[in-house]
C-alpha cells in the first residue's frame, strides 16, 4: 500500500537531526513540520525570511501576517526570528542550511532534478529550489513514485528542465526510499505492503534491489 502524504512526512522527519537548519518545501515537505520528534530541536527556514516555523497552526490561531514561502499561514517557536528574503538566500546560499525537502517531478540516476517548470503550463517561479539544490548540505526529494497514467518519474534520465545537476542522494516515494549513486537507483526500504515487483514495474531509471529490503517503520518518538 502506498504512503498518505502524512506518512511520508513522518517518515522524512526520522532523518532530522538534533541542531538542524532545515528548509521545507511546498506541498509534502511542509507537512514535516507537523512530526518533528519532541526529544530534538531543529530550526525550520523559510526563504521568504522566518527562521524558527513551528507546526501549522489551529483554525483558532491563525494569524495572516505569518505565512512561509508557499503562503500557507504557519507558526513560529520560541527564538524564533524574521528577516528579509535577501539575507534569508544568503543564508542558504551560504551553505548554513543543514537539509532540505523538496517535492520533484522528476529524478534520474545521476541524482539530477526537475521540478520547477512543466513546458506549455503556468510557472509561478522557480522559487529558491535552485539555490537550495545548490547550497544546501543536504537535501530529500519527496515525490509520488509514477505519475498519474502510472509512468514512472524516477528515470534514466529527466526530460523536464533541470533544477540542479548531479545533486540528489536520498528520494522518499509513496513506495519506498532510495538512494543514487554509482549511476543507479539504490532500494533501501520499502512501504509497507509494496513488492519489490512493483518497484521494478515503476522504476523507469536503473534499480539496485539489495538481497534483504527491510519495510519501512514509522518513528514510535513522541511528536512536538
Amino acid at each position: 500500500m502506498a504512503l498518505s502524504r502524512e506518512q511520508m512526512a513522518m517518515r522524512v522527519a526520522r532523518e532530522l537531526h538534533d541542531g538542524d537548519y532545515v528548509n521545507l518545501g511546498i506541498g509534502i515537505p511542509t507537512l514535516v513540520a507537523n512530526y518533528i520528534p519532541a526529544d530534538i530541536q531543529v530550526m525550520l527556514q523559510s526563504e521568504n525570511g522566518l527562521l524558527g516555523m513551528g507546526e501549522f497552526p489551529e483554525e483558532t490561531a491563525v494569524d495572516a501576517d505569518l505565512i512561509n514561502a508557499g503562503k500557507q499561514t504557519v507558526t513560529a517557536v520560541k527564538g524564533a526570528s524574521f528577516f528579509s528574503s535577501a539575507d534569508s538566500f544568503a543564508m542558504i546560499r551560504g551553505g548554513h542550511i543543514d537539509l532540505t525537502v523538496l517535492g520533484a517531478f522528476e529524478v534520474d540516476v545521476s541524482g539530477s532534478i526537475a521540478s520547477w517548470m512543466i513546458p506549455g503550463k503556468l510557472v509561478k517561479g522557480m522559487g529558491g529550489a535552485m539555490d537550495l539544490v545548490a547550497g544546501a548540505r543536504h537535501i530529500i526529494v519527496t515525490m509520488m513514485h509514477a505519475d498519474k497514467a502510472g509512468n514512472s518519474k524516477l528515470l534514466p534520465q529527466c526530460t523536464l528542465p533541470l533544477t540542479g545537476v548531479g545533486c540528489i542522494h536520498t528520494v522518499l516515494t509513496d513506495l519506498a526510499l532510495l538512494q543514487i549513486y554509482d549511476g543507479a537507483f539504490h532500494l533501501k526500504e520499502l512501504a509497507p505492503g509494496v513488492t519489490i515487483d512493483e518497484i521494478k514495474a515503476k522504476t523507469a531509471g536503473k534499480l539496485v534491489i539489495p538481497q534483504q529490503v527491510p519495510t519501512m517503520e514509522f518513528s514510535p518518538r513522541v511528536f512536538r
